[in-house]
């Protein structure tokens, strides 16, 4: 009677309202009737792996690992990854020029203030030739002060990432999070001046939940939908390339 009951009971996942809470609707609407999930979406102050720390939801889809690992540094304690599920490439994007090549120089580049996108802002911005740095190794945790070259002395201005895309009128580049530029109306594919590579991204989005919930039977069968052929197709048709996910077929 107690797994029965547990079974029947909604599984709370806090997401992102765009790709994430939308790729939960399509499993539960497609996939998963019998699956009860009750979706939680980010809004204002709500911190979706505190929620978690204090048992107000069993899982959450909304992060890549290095935020993850960062988080659970400041947090003091440990959650369990159960699905990759879909890479949001990381874009830079301006409403100045068309081309990297016409960014002026001492102009205004904004990107994420979290530690783990900083350094993947300024990964991107080295990929592209604009800036170089002392370190160049995904998953190092990297500041402003590791940029050893910035040939175009640009300045640089660290905001939240739900902020980046607003920053748009103001700067002549910002790095923006790929659900960031899809919930301010922009389409990745098609508006970035340049793109994260896919192959080998160590950002890959993630199913999480605590310890003692990795086992239990909703959160596998949550993490088996997420990563089935149907919703790699999904994602595929919708965010024609914008979102890109981790299964291959």
């Amino acid at each position: 009677m107690g797994s029965a009951r547990a079974a029947s009971t909604p599984l709370r996942v806090v997401a992102s309202s765009v790709p994430h809470a939308e790729i939960l609707e399509f499993v539960t609407e497609k996939l998963g009737p019998e699956l009860p999930l009750k979706i939680i979406e980010i809004s204002g102050d709500l911190r979706p792996n505190a929620l978690l720390r204090d048992r107000d939801a069993d899982a959450n889809f909304f992060q890549h690992v290095p935020f993850l690992r960062s988080e659970e540094a400041a947090m003091g304690m440990r959650f369990a990854v159960v699905a990759a599920v879909h890479i949001e490439p990381l874009g830079l994007y301006s409403r100045r020029v068309k081309s990297l090549a016409d960014v002026p120089a001492g102009g205004i580049v904004s990107l994420s203030n979290s530690v783990s996108n900083t350094s993947r802002g300024l990964l991107l911005l080295q990929a592209n030739g604009l800036i170089r740095l002392r370190s160049a190794e995904p998953g190092v945790n990297l500041t402003l002060d590791d940029v050893v070259e910035n040939p175009r002395s640009f300045r640089f201005v660290e905001i939240a990432p739900p902020q980046l895309p607003r920053s748009l009128d103001d700067v002549v580049l910002a790095v923006i999070n790929g659900n960031y530029a899809l919930e301010g109306g922009l389409e990745p594919a098609r508006d970035a001046l340049a793109l994260e590579r896919a192959d080998g991204n160590p950002y890959a989005n993630v199913l999480v939940t605590t310890e003692g919930l990795a086992k239990d039977p909703r959160v596998l069968r949550l993490a088996s939908l997420l990563t089935s052929a149907e919703v790699a197709a999904f994602i595929r048709t919708r965010y024609r390339g914008s979102v890109i996910p981790v299964r291959a077929t």
